[in-house]
């Protein structure tokens, strides 16, 4: 069966400079990533080292500022370099947009002091980041976490003699969280206060800190290569410098990062569609039947026509939210839609794909059963789709009305 190499996706870019850091992800992508996907997917191998090759190339901090070791890169830009990782490996996107949403809180609510502090490693010197919010008990509605953090202002302060609030100890358990126990920095969201979302705050912990560990990972339907394990906080002492924004704003900050999150999720989802339907043409267009590539026949045809269509659809909805983010503009109702849509659009693209490959697509000889298994879960994280619509919703109704009785 001839192989018929799919041309690159035609993007429309700001700049000389963005179509060079597109042009380095591909290369990297088809160097580093895609050779080695299958294989190390299958053995639940998690590629580290790309993720070191990404940051000394200048990827892994992409839409951050370039004083603490950022790309300076607008969201337009950034979310098309992860769509063009993740068509490469999911595990890879997916870990880079992870990665990007751990900075989030530092970079948009920590002092300039913590900044300088902290900013330069976790952007551009090979550090990994882990996102902790949800907690086995409490998914969807994130305001009813338990995971507490106490002051204790008597406890030893690592800080270097300066004026501080003391220390806090953080006791609990976070779930499924991707790098959990790999990262080498965690943004954590944890109790400081009465419940609900206003008793939350934000805490910067070094993934080596005394009392943190992780779980055994996830044993999972696909992404069998990016660890996703819960995460154990027994006594972990962190200084107050390490609190970010003030003590209350965690479920805000953790809001926030989150919108820009589905902005990433959106983009990997688009990155998992497109190299479904680039495997999809490549195997009909080869394969003979009744005397002819099967590329001929109708029905076939309008689904790769589909596919196609749903796909530039995504890719437009994500753009144009990350263009109202970089304009500083309102997003986030934008955001769930393109969480939403990309999200389904990945699913239904990666299982037409398996259709299409008949036989074979169920088989792992090709790609494309990975693929739907990958695809499932960007449904589900960083809000599922579900609460994608809801938030859709209160956009357009205003918030829900509670009924008791």
């Amino acid at each position: 069966m001839p192989d018929r190499a799919q041309p690159p996706v035609d993007r429309q870019l700001p700049t000389d400079e963005a179509r060079d850091l597109i042009s380095l992800a591909r290369d990297i992508a088809q160097r580093e990533i895609a050779p080695r996907a299958a294989e190390e997917e299958d053995a639940g191998i998690f590629p580290r080292e790309v993720f070191t090759l990404l940051s000394r190339s200048g990827l892994l901090g992409l839409p951050y500022d370039s004083e603490y070791g950022g790309g300076d890169q607008p969201y337009e830009v950034y979310l098309q370099v992860l769509e063009e990782l993740a068509a490469a490996r999911l595990t890879v996107g997916l870990g880079v947009s992870v990665h990007s949403l751990s900075c989030h809180a530092l970079a948009n609510y920590g002092t300039k002091q913590q900044q300088v502090e902290h900013l330069p490693a976790m952007l551009g010197d090979g550090l990994l980041g882990a996102y902790c919010l949800s907690e086995p008990a409490s998914g969807s509605d994130a305001a009813s976490l338990r995971t507490k953090a106490v002051r204790d202002d008597g406890g030893p302060s690592r800080s270097s003699g300066a004026e501080t609030g003391g220390d806090w100890v953080i006791d609990g358990t976070k779930a499924w969280i991707t790098h959990g126990g790999i990262a080498d920095f965690y943004t954590v969201m944890a109790r400081t206060g009465e419940d609900g979302a206003r008793g939350i705050s934000a805490f910067l912990v070094p993934g080596d800190a005394a009392g943190l560990s992780g779980a055994a990972p996830e044993k999972k339907m696909g992404m069998k290569g990016s660890p996703t394990a819960q995460v154990h906080f027994d006594g972990v002492r962190v200084p107050d410098e390490r609190r970010i924004g003030e003590e209350g704003q965690g479920f805000a900050i953790a809001l926030s990062a989150l919108d820009s999150g589905r902005l990433g999720i959106a983009a990997c989802a688009i990155g998992l569609a497109q190299a479904a339907l680039d495997e999809a043409v490549a195997y009909a267009s080869g394969r003979q039947q009744f005397g002819r590539p099967i590329s001929d026949f109708q029905g076939l045809r309008f689904m790769l026509a589909d596919m196609a269509t749903q796909i530039e659809a995504g890719r437009a909805l994500y753009l144009a939210a990350a263009r109202l983010r970089d304009a500083g503009r309102p997003f986030a109702k934008q955001a769930a839609m393109a969480k939403l849509h990309c999200t389904d659009t990945a699913m239904k693209a990666t299982i037409d794909a398996v259709q299409i490959l008949g036989g074979y697509g169920y088989t792992a000889d090709f790609p494309v059963e990975r693929y739907m298994r990958e695809a499932k879960v960007l449904q589900i994280v960083e809000g599922t789709n579900q609460i994608q619509r809801m938030v859709i919703a209160r956009h357009l109704a205003g918030p829900e009305t509670h009924r008791t009785g």
